[in-house]
């Protein structure tokens, strides 16, 4: 498992000197060039930046041809080493990139989100989107180090921060209630640098347990199979949402077919219900979009033989994979708490 490093930014030199390289390349897109790179190239010596496209639409293959042909018009040998600067999807497609390039080179993540410092960029999950289908395409790779500095916070919107919020939250509704209460006594704007060190710690220790997700690692996909199966309905659409966003409502809607299942109470829904729709909005989907929304979950990586595997909760606190749900229980929660009940 990659090493985190909780560190100022200028860390990097003592990464870097300890990490024998060839050449050295930055992952950038053009907001982390703007605003996150400013407060790095001074720490860096002499380095090549390969910048993208922002945004989920261009986390594609086609983007990895830009990585792989500058990578490749530089004559960048596998002693080389690149530098993912930037929120989940530079870690994603960076990390998907590095690890193919040559049959693989070493990578070092700098999450600059919120929700990149405690999800993406910690566990080795690589990859790109696929014919409108999220991570469709990756596979495992660990970084050699991840850097996380607080301090790019202060470049990121409320938005972002909301984003990033919501996987705290889903790591202390499947682990630890403690990290929950937590969360929402803090507020996702005052996040600190123990939050964000306890809600890497809950996910380094579902990994480590189960590192190729072959089990236990799947509960850390709560409130995703409905959420990305929302964001990607609405990606490309002028309601489009973030990530975080989207696993924010995913969570709802889980956590009331917990509730169904007789999982959890219907005390404990409510608390859930009362804090997440004090964040989070709900998106622009019509009822008449709710069958296309469940035919998506259908794609979701955890299926198997045709059946929707969902990570549910037990308790606040507690949470079990591989609950097989029917489409009808997925569009009941639609109508239920998107059209009826938010």
């Amino acid at each position: 498992m990659s090493k985190v490093y909780f560190e100022d930014i200028n860390y990097i030199e003592q990464l870097l000197a300890a990490i024998e390289h060839s050449q050295l390349f930055v992952l950038v897109d053009e907001n982390s060039k703007k605003h996150c790179y400013p407060l790095l190239k001074d720490f860096l010596k002499d380095h090549q930046l390969i910048e993208i496209i922002s945004g989920e639409k261009y986390k594609t293959l086609d983007s990895c041809h830009l990585i792989w042909n500058a990578l490749t018009f530089a004559s960048a040998d596998r002693k080389a080493l690149l530098i993912n600067l930037g929120g989940g999807v530079i870690a994603d497609m960076g990390g998907f990139c590095a690890a193919t390039y040559k049959r693989g080179i070493r990578f070092v993540n700098i999450p600059t989100t919120l929700l990149a410092q405690v999800d993406a960029s910690v566990g080795g999950k690589t990859g790109v989107d696929f014919n409108g289908f999220k991570n469709h395409i990756g596979l495992f790779a660990e970084a050699e180090a991840v850097l996380i500095d607080p301090v790019f916070h202060q470049t990121l919107p409320e938005k972002q921060l909301k984003s990033g919020f919501a996987e705290m939250l889903k790591h202390g509704l499947i682990a630890d209630k403690q990290h929950w209460d937590n969360c929402i006594q803090s507020g996702y704007q005052q996040v600190n640098a123990r939050l964000i060190k306890d809600s890497v710690a809950i996910k380094e220790r579902v990994v480590l347990v189960d590192p190729k997700e072959k089990g236990e690692r799947k509960i850390l996909n709560f409130g995703h199979t409905i959420g990305h199966a929302i964001e990607s309905h609405l990606l490309g659409t002028r309601h489009e949402v973030l990530h975080g966003e989207a696993i924010g409502i995913g969570m709802l809607l889980e956590a009331f077919i917990s509730q169904e299942m007789e999982l959890i109470t219907v005390a404990e829904y409510e608390i859930i219900f009362k804090e997440l729709i004090k964040i989070y909005s709900k998106p622009t989907i019509l009822s008449e979009e709710y069958d296309q929304i469940a035919r998506l979950c259908l794609q979701d990586k955890k299926n198997e033989n045709g059946i929707v595997n969902m990570s549910l909760l037990k308790q606040l606190g507690e949470a079990c994979y591989d609950v097989a749900i029917d489409k009808k229980t997925i569009i009941k929660s639609l109508n239920e708490v998107l059209k009826l009940h938010f």
